[in-house]
């Protein structure tokens, strides 16, 4: 009714009596000479916009509508999160042009959806506000139907004396309330199967199977290594450190580190630190082959490999050859929560000259990580284990990591890839030395 009452606003007088005369004819009460002043001044006239897909990015077009946040008659506020749109590199939100209410969803969850497509309608300045069930000054109040008497037996014909019937025995049995064990007996229409709620667990020896559609993000995933095993020509070395040193400094300084800049002191900032300086001295592990020609950086774009619940992420710290280990620890921290969180953007993630990737937090001892081209190179990061070496003539227990370089052999030749991997492993088991290079 709000939509046909503002179509029929116009400064014609004419339009505003047959608007008038319509109101009234629908049984409406009219407050004197204030009712048509309400038809056009009434604050409930609201506008409905139809809201599109957004622009992702100039390389996507399409996604996978994965989540609805808010559902129809819900209000929101304006740029707050609607939906998500689950692309092969990252989720998209779409947000709410302005604040209101939402009425209609135009597409489903898992639906492909296209950018321009129209995605939800919203009812602009709504606000989700409840409606009153008290007439407001300014809006013509709605009569209230007479109220049918509780019997259909006129009053004056009741005898409220008069005894009533008593029912048949076979009434009674209808009437008695259940027995606990018909209870028991009879489904509850309200209440839903367990089975639905919670899925049977499997019998010993079951050969059910369970199919998932695979997101856009794990296909891209897919998609990414095969390409990098076909065109690398990848080839992994390895090497091991002595972490003595470096725990000995992050134990001794990483409380005064917390206190004062209110970050954690890890060991990832100083491996990108000790591979950033390694690639100023090999810079072919920085480079990457666009056509017949290879492109050498004087910069590091760290890609560092975060694992999330969708896979393995990479977003890049840019510039890491300028930072120091808390500036490295700080973006690697906030990189790491917004991954996790599913707020990376294309700007996060695009670009990247190096990865690191740390499989050590999970245990790895020993793993060839794959190069995630158009990069030159990959360093992998494996889990920390006391062994028997021996120092200076003497067999010592020391906690010893495993690292890897997988290189693609195109770029890197054997010696290049060698001396990277132990120069890191000179900056690692020294830390004192990044500071003189």
């Amino acid at each position: 009714m709000l939509s046909k009452r503002v179509l029929i606003a116009s400064p014609s007088r004419g339009l505003a009596s047959a608007a008038y005369t319509s109101t009234v004819a629908r049984g409406w009460k009219v407050a004197g000479s204030r009712a048509p002043r309400a038809l056009f001044h009434s604050s409930r006239l609201l506008q409905a916009t139809t809201v599109k897909v957004p622009q992702m990015a100039e390389s996507l077009t399409e996604g996978t509508l994965k989540t609805w946040l808010k559902q129809p008659g819900d209000s929101v506020a304006a740029d707050e999160e609607i939906a998500t749109i689950e692309t092969d590199k990252i989720d998209v939100p779409v947000n709410a042009p302005s604040a209101g209410k939402l009425i209609e969803h135009l597409a489903n969850e898992e639906d492909t959806v296209t950018v321009g497509q129209d995605l939800f309608v919203l009812e602009e300045g709504a606000e989700g506000e409840a409606p009153s069930s008290e007439p407001k000054e300014s809006e013509p109040a709605k009569e209230e139907p007479a109220k049918e008497p509780e019997s259909a037996e006129p009053p004056a014909e009741r005898k409220p004396d008069e005894p009533k019937p008593k029912p048949s025995p076979e009434a009674e049995q209808k009437s008695a309330p259940p027995s606990k064990q018909e209870r028991a007996a009879a489904p509850d229409k309200k209440s839903k199967p367990a089975t639905e709620s919670k899925p049977p667990a499997p019998a010993a020896g079951s050969r059910g199977e369970t199919r998932v559609k695979m997101s856009r993000m794990r296909l891209r995933i897919a998609e990414r290594l095969k390409e990098s095993q076909n065109a690398a020509a990848s080839l992994t070395t390895f090497n091991e450190i002595d972490m003595s040193s470096l725990m000995e400094m992050r134990s001794k300084y990483k409380d005064a580190v917390l206190k004062e800049h209110d970050v954690k002191l890890g060991f990832m900032s100083a491996f990108a630190k000790a591979s950033a300086l390694a690639l100023k001295e090999i810079p072919a592990a920085n480079a990457s082959i666009e056509g017949d020609e290879i492109v050498y950086r004087d910069y590091v774009d760290l890609s560092v490999a975060v694992a999330t619940p969708k896979g393995l992420v990479t977003p890049v710290l840019r510039n890491a050859e300028s930072m120091n280990f808390v500036d490295i620890e700080r973006e690697i921290a906030a990189l790491g929560k917004k991954a996790r969180d599913g707020k990376l953007t294309l700007e996060d993630m695009s670009g990247g000259t190096f990865t690191i990737s740390n499989g050590g937090v999970f245990g790895s001892l020993y793993g060839t990580p794959i190069i995630n081209l158009p990069q030159a190179a990959v360093l992998g990061m494996h889990a920390i284990k006391d062994k028997p070496v021996v120092v200076n003539g003497q067999i010592v227990i020391r906690p010893i990591m495993v690292i890897a370089l997988t290189y693609d052999h195109r770029l890197l030749d054997g010696r290049e890839a060698v001396t990277f991997l132990v120069r890191v492993r000179d900056y690692i088991e020294d830390p004192r030395r990044m500071l003189l290079a």
